[in-house]
C-alpha cells in the first residue's frame, strides 16, 4: 500500500495539525488503500523534549511577546530579501529526519510546517530524499524557513504567494497550486443566514489555548442588549470560570469544542466572528461567509497575517480605544460596508484555482501514481 506522511511540528493544537487533519480526512473518504500517517518530528525524537519546547514556546509568547516578535521578524521573515542560515536546524534535526524517512518509507510527504520542509529540502539537495514533497502553507505569507526550490509542489493560499515563488525563487507555476488554506470538509459553505432574534450573535475565539486578551475585550463590551457574545475558551479553564462568574445574560462562555460538526453548527448560529488572525480560523470564517473582526494579535506570524488581511479588506480590526459595540454596529448595520467585505471575499476566492476536495484528492493521487497526470484528474 502507498503511504503519505504528514509533517506538522510540535504536538500542541495548531493550524499545522488542523491542515494536516483536514487533508487526511479528505483522503480517507476518497481513497481506502492509502496509509495516512501524521508524525511530529520532535516527539519522534524525544517526547519529553517536545513537551519542554512546547511549554517554553507558549510561555515566551505570553510573557515576552516583544522579544518573540523581534526574533521572528529578524530571523525567520524578512521583507528585505536578507539571506538567513538555518544550519542549526540541520545540526539538531537532519539525521533524525533521515531516520524517520527510513522508518516510515513514505511515497509522498506533506509538510504543514516550515521546519520539516526545510529539512527535507536539505536532504533533497544532498541526494538523500527522492520522495515527492508538498508544502501546504497555513499562513497568508511564506516565512524564510520553508524549503522552496527543492520542494516538488506548493499549495499556497493566494495568488500573491504564487507570484512570489515564481518571481523570487524561479519555481515553475505548474508546481504551485493556489488552494487556499485547507479547511476541513465538515465546515460546510454557508451562503445566507437568517436570524430569528433581533439580537446579533457574536462568536469570540482566542484559539485552542484561549490566548489573547479575551477577558478584557468581553468585559469592555456594553450591555445594550443588541448583542449576545459566545466565547470559545479553548483549554483555558481559568478564562471559562472567570467569564462564567460574570453572570452576565449577554455573555456565554463555551468550553473546548473538539467536534468539528459542533463547531460548524456554532458558525451557522452566529452573525460574525471576533478572533485572532490565524490562517485556519480566518479561512473557516471565510468559508462560512462570516464577517471577521480581529480583537488581538499574537506576535510574529499573526501580525504579518493581519497586514495582508487588512490590505485585502478581508477583516475588520477592533480598536481598543473605541466602543466594541459601536464598532460591530458600524459594520454589521452598514450594508455598503458589508457589500465591500463580500466583494473583497469574492475577489480572494476568485484567485483560488483548486476549490474542491475532489480536485485536491485527485491531484495527490496523481503524485502517488506518476503515470497518471494531473490534467486527467482536474
Amino acid at each position: 500500500m502507498k503511504k503519505i506522511l504528514f509533517l506538522p511540528f510540535l504536538q500542541m493544537p495548531s493550524g499545522h495539525h488542523q491542515a494536516a487533519e483536514a487533508l487526511i480526512d479528505m483522503l480517507k473518504i476518497r481513497k481506502k488503500d492509502i496509509v495516512l500517517k501524521k508524525v511530529d518530528l520532535l516527539s519522534y525524537m524525544n517526547v519529553s523534549l517536545e513537551k519542554m519546547v512546547t511549554g517554553t514556546y507558549l510561555k515566551w509568547i505570553k510573557l515576552m511577546p516583544g522579544t518573540y516578535d523581534l526574533v521572528y521578524k529578524n530571523f525567520t521573515y524578512s521583507t528585505m530579501r536578507k539571506v538567513h542560515s538555518f544550519k542549526g536546524y540541520e545540526i539538531l534535526f537532519l539525521k533524525k529526519m533521515e531516520k524517520l524517512l527510513e522508518d516510515e518509507q513514505p511515497d509522498v510527504i506533506v509538510c504543514t510546517h516550515s521546519i520539516p520542509s526545510y529539512l527535507l529540502s536539505a536532504l533533497k539537495r544532498k541526494g538523500k530524499c527522492q520522495v515527492p514533497v508538498m508544502n501546504v502553507y497555513t499562513d497568508f505569507f511564506i516565512n524564510d524557513v520553508w524549503g522552496r526550490e527543492e520542494i516538488d509542489y506548493h499549495f499556497v493560499p493566494n495568488q500573491d504567494m504564487k507570484s512570489k515563488l515564481v518571481t523570487d525563487h524561479h519555481i515553475s507555476h505548474k508546481n504551485i497550486i493556489v488552494s487556499g488554506i485547507p479547511v476541513h470538509e465538515q465546515f460546510t459553505k454557508t451562503e445566507k443566514r437568517s436570524s430569528e432574534s433581533s439580537r446579533r450573535k457574536i462568536l469570540i475565539s482566542g484559539g485552542s489555548s484561549g490566548l489573547g486578551d479575551i477577558y478584557e475585550l468581553i468585559t469592555a463590551a456594553e450591555t445594550s442588549g443588541a448583542f449576545d457574545y459566545f466565547v470559545l475558551c479553548g483549554n483555558n479553564r481559568k478564562l471559562y470560570e472567570k467569564i462564567r462568574q460574570l453572570d452576565a445574560d449577554h455573555i456565554h462562555p463555551l468550553p473546548y469544542i473538539a467536534s468539528r460538526q459542533e463547531m460548524n453548527e456554532w458558525y451557522d448560529r452566529v452573525d460574525a466572528v471576533v478572533t485572532k488572525p490565524g490562517g485556519i480560523t480566518v479561512s473557516e470564517a471565510l468559508q462560512k461567509n462570516l464577517p471577521i473582526f480581529v480583537h488581538s494579535v499574537l506576535p510574529g506570524q499573526e501580525e504579518i497575517n493581519l497586514e495582508y488581511l487588512e490590505e485585502k479588506n478581508l477583516v475588520f480590526r477592533l480598536e481598543r480605544s473605541q466602543s466594541i459595540e459601536e464598532q460591530l454596529h458600524r459594520v454589521l448595520g452598514n450594508k455598503p460596508e458589508l457589500k465591500k467585505w463580500h466583494a473583497a471575499k469574492k475577489a480572494y476566492e476568485k484567485g483560488i484555482e483548486m476549490l474542491s476536495p475532489d480536485q485536491m484528492a485527485k491531484f495527490i493521487q496523481s503524485i502517488l501514481e506518476p503515470a497518471m497526470s494531473f490534467t486527467q484528474h482536474a
